[in-house]
């Protein structure tokens, strides 16, 4: 599992995909979303703007596994 920090109190999940160097751009969520690849927190998500928070633990399929940590 990686740490990820983050800046803020929210992320969205998109944006924090690239702030992890998961993806380049927005669209690229897309396909992960569609394959039913991406858990938050255990839950399969298939919202790109879901509200993410210090905490939270992202798990993409094939990817790997990133926990948000706060400042």
């Amino acid at each position: 599992m990686k740490n990820i920090e983050i800046k803020t109190d929210m992320i969205q999940l998109d944006q924090f995909l690239k702030w992890a160097d998961v993806i380049e751009s927005g669209g690229q969520i897309r396909p992960l979303l569609d394959e039913k690849r991406i858990f938050v927190n255990g839950t399969l998500c298939l919202a790109k703007r879901k509200q993410l928070h210090a905490g939270d633990i992202v798990d993409i399929k094939g990817i790997g596994t990133y926990k948000l940590t706060g400042e």
